[in-house]
């Protein structure tokens, strides 16, 4: 059993994951203060018009408050002037930005880094809101800067109907049975198809950090992909099932249940499978907000060794690991990891999330061989060891 941890309001993961997790919301006051203030409502307004950045303007009619519009990115700063009284700014991926932010995913160590989506911010003055709305993916809202009131209602699926001819998925109805003000440092954990509905009591930054779960269409398409790249799996079955006389317009019975038994014995036995599944949760979901890497040589390492450097997973990157046959094997953004045995131990650290002070314990001509392409790639970064 874990110990009790301050983010979920002094119960253990064990018992998060048991009693809440896709189940029911969880309320925690001052779950995360070193949030407060990390970002204010310019800094936002500021990111959202950077060119890479990813956000949605959403506004409301004056005359007409149920009438929505959605811009998407890139905004200029035309976008923030005459705006209407009621007006939302999302912007995704603000952990990318903010080493400070991006730290904080720390804080969930009970779910692994392949479910992390990204952590979004909403900015909205007093009466903002997206609408009554419902989710697929696992969310954490803490509050950042200013007050949000939430009310929670329905369980909601695929079969909800929306309002029609809106540019969102709003709700109609909410059978509310939650009403609380979120401040400064609070969170409130909404599980996957619980519907929920936000409205700024004033001036108001919420981070939202989404923990999403892979569909079956995606991940099919993927492992067809890779099967398809496989030249041995383009020759034809043997028609080992051809005992018996059939009529020429009919497949039988067992000839399906042949063609179906060989497909699923490439899924279950086949490492083109896993090895697509690794790529495809490996991979960035915002590619371009990777940083442009300077080359740097093994050469160029050895001379900052022990000079007050920190080496660490790239926010923008994914570094995930499995354990195969005993061997630990590695992708990185959407690509298989090709490292010396030496350097294994110490990127696996890297991969869960730790820093680690770079000194003589990475002088090894083969490990500073992959961090210099790590580097390259801009999987990992060098950071001096005093700069937030």
């Amino acid at each position: 059993m874990s110990n009790p941890l301050q983010v979920l309001g002094g119960i253990t993961a064990e018992q998060f994951l048991n009693e809440y997790w896709q189940k029911k919301p969880l309320l925690v006051r001052n779950a995360m203060p070193e949030i407060i203030n990390i970002l204010e409502p310019d800094d936002v307004k500021e990111l959202a018009l950077e060119e890479t950045v990813s956000a949605r303007l959403i506004k409301q009619k004056d005359k007409d408050p149920n009438q929505w519009s959605v811009k998407s990115s890139p905004l200029i700063k035309g976008d923030f002037q005459k705006l209407p009284k009621l007006w939302t700014l999302l912007v995704q991926a603000v952990d990318h930005y903010s080493f400070d932010l991006a730290e904080l995913w720390k804080e969930f160590p009970f779910i692994p880094q392949w479910r992390r989506d990204d952590i979004m911010v909403s900015y909205a003055p007093k009466g903002g809101s997206v609408g009554k709305h419902f989710d697929f993916y696992d969310v954490f809202l803490v509050q950042g800067y200013g007050h949000r009131r939430w009310q929670l209602g329905q369980m909601c699926d695929e079969s909800t109907e929306f309002v029609p001819e809106q540019p969102l998925k709003l709700l109609p109805e909410m059978d509310i049975h939650f009403d609380e003000v979120l401040a400064p440092g609070d969170l409130l954990y909404v599980p996957p198809g619980l519907s929920h509905y936000g409205v700024a009591e004033d001036d108001c930054l919420t981070f939202s950090f989404g923990f999403r779960m892979p569909n079956i269409a995606t991940m099919m398409d993927r492992v067809s992909d890779k099967f398809a790249d496989n030249s041995l799996l383009k020759n034809p079955l043997l028609d080992v099932v051809r005992d018996e006389v059939a009529k020429i317009g009919e497949i039988t019975s067992n000839e399906l249940a042949y063609l179906k038994a060989k497909v699923l014995e490439q899924l279950q036995h086949s490492n083109d499978f896993e090895h697509a599944l690794m790529s495809l949760m490996s991979e960035p979901k915002y590619p371009d907000n990777l940083p442009e890497a300077d080359e740097i040589e093994a050469d160029d390492l050895l001379e900052i060794i022990d000079t007050g450097y920190e080496l660490r997973l790239e926010p923008a990157s994914r570094l995930l690991y499995t354990l195969d046959d005993g061997q630990l094997l590695f992708w990185a953004n959407g690509e298989e990891c090709c490292i010396s045995e030496q350097f294994e131990s110490l990127l696996k650290q890297l991969a869960d999330g730790e820093s680690l002070v770079f000194d003589q314990s990475f002088n090894d001509a083969e490990i500073l061989e992959d961090i210099a392409q790590l580097l390259n790639e801009s999987v990992l970064m060098l950071l001096p060891s005093d700069e937030e």
